[in-house]
């Protein structure tokens, strides 16, 4: 009987882990996403990011957001002020960085 609780314990964890690891779900990343915009909307009238606005870009998920990067989005995004914008909040990507139909250089 030990030896079939020590399995059904064993087997939680694997499960936990595997959820843990994976993505976020879609709801997730349209509550992520509404989040975002809602705390970054002064960005877009040329203001500088709020204290709430840079959490959001530290912690949203990449994978939510890229896709919503399509290349007509991109088309109105100055790519420098964008990159300038993130590093000032303190988030890093690497050179060549592809994010929807953007590339961050």
């Amino acid at each position: 009987m030990k030896n079939c609780w020590s399995l059904v314990i064993g087997l939680m964890l694997i499960m936990l882990l595997a959820m843990a690891s994976a993505g976020p779900s879609a709801r997730q990343c349209k509550t992520e996403r509404g989040l975002a915009l809602g705390a970054c909307k002064s960005v877009m009238y040329g203001r500088q990011p709020s204290s709430s606005c840079c959490k959001r870009i530290r912690v949203s998920h990449v994978e939510c957001i890229c896709p919503v990067l399509t290349p007509s989005v991109v088309a109105l995004i100055d790519i420098n002020s964008f990159v300038k914008l993130i590093g000032g909040c303190g988030r890093r990507f690497p050179h060549n960085f592809k994010c929807g139909g953007l590339t961050i250089p």
